[in-house]
């Protein structure tokens, strides 16, 4: 039989009673049913999942700053093949220029069987580059602690080689810089919706063991026991389910990028081994990626007890009017 909201103005609030140490080791919501088991298995999945999309972010973004990094360090001078020009000299000439540079430790062009090889994949093996026009690359490398004068090495290289053209890899090093961008913009849109799936199932949960104790809470009510130790009761309840749940999903996930790193350091001899270790570094997360996902891990304990409380403190106004 429901109670009105007067009837418990007129009572002292239950901490004052001796009910609170009876309820401190009776809890208001059994820890062990069938629906806080699914609840733990939910949120093990959805922390797992939470925990695998930031863990990859974190891998990816890595990955980009050494991908941006190496390429950075590189810059590529090709030589156009033109009539009436002896293509290995004007080689041979634009790496002289590129190396009298300051900053620059070294300009190496690469060698025909180096050229041969980079096109291979693409036109095949057994190339004669003599038949071809083919421009010839050279590789400049840079010193990281030192700035080239990049204006004046493609002065002097138009000055004495209309047909060397410097690149830096800038539009590379963008592309790359948007595609880390978009990789951490979508890992963190996916991100925020499992929390959201998340708190969904605990919002669900929380109505659907409130309207399982209806008749408890209102004894409660009817007796003085305030809005806040209600609430309580099913704070802690969720708290321990969600503890449970994203300790599980939080260690699978990093269990799982530990297998991973070891098995990418297991394969990196083999072709397919260095191609993923180039694409995605060695699946290492190192600490702060294990912190990472401790802290989402808690993150998500944390939001089943809270989503928890605020459902049932906006429930108790609805069954008795204004919380206390």
């Amino acid at each position: 039989m429901p109670f009105s909201a007067d009837t418990n103005a007129a009572r002292p609030p239950i901490e004052t009673l001796d009910l609170t140490d009876a309820w401190s080791h009776t809890p208001l919501v059994p820890s062990e049913t069938v629906a806080g088991r699914s609840l733990t298995i939910v949120i093990a999945i959805m922390t797992f999942l939470a925990a695998l999309t930031a863990g990859f972010a974190i891998v990816l973004a890595g990955a980009s700053r050494e991908w941006r990094g190496e390429v950075g360090l590189e810059m590529t001078i090709q030589v156009l093949p033109r009539p009436g020009r002896d293509i290995e000299a004007d080689a041979a000439k634009a790496a002289q220029i590129a190396a009298s540079f300051p900053g620059v430790v070294e300009a190496r062009p690469f060698t025909r069987k180096e050229s041969e090889d980079l096109l291979s994949p693409w036109l095949g093996a057994g190339l004669d580059l003599s038949q071809l026009p083919v421009p010839r690359l050279i590789v400049v490398r840079r010193d990281p602690e030192k700035q080239i004068d990049e204006i004046g090495l493609r002065a002097a290289l138009d000055a004495a080689l209309p047909n060397a053209v410097l690149d830096n890899h800038g539009a590379w090093l963008r592309r790359l810089g948007a595609m880390a961008q978009v990789v951490v913009g979508a890992a963190t849109g996916i991100f925020f919706l499992v929390l959201i799936a998340m708190a969904l199932a605990v919002s669900f949960a929380t109505r659907g063991a409130m309207a399982g104790n209806r008749e408890i809470i209102e004894a409660l009510h009817y007796v003085g026991a305030a809005d806040s130790f209600i609430a309580r009761q099913f704070q802690f309840h969720f708290l321990r389910l969600g503890l449970r749940g994203a300790a599980t999903g939080g260690g699978a996930a990093i269990a799982l990028f530990l297998l991973l790193g070891f098995l990418s350091r297991h394969w990196a001899t083999s072709a397919g081994g260095e191609q993923a270790e180039a694409l995605f570094g060695s699946f290492s997360l190192g600490w702060s990626g294990i912190v990472a996902i401790a802290m989402i891990s808690l993150a998500a304990a944390l939001l089943a007890g809270l989503m928890s409380r605020a459902i049932v403190f906006r429930a108790l106004r609805g069954f008795f009017g204004v919380a206390n």
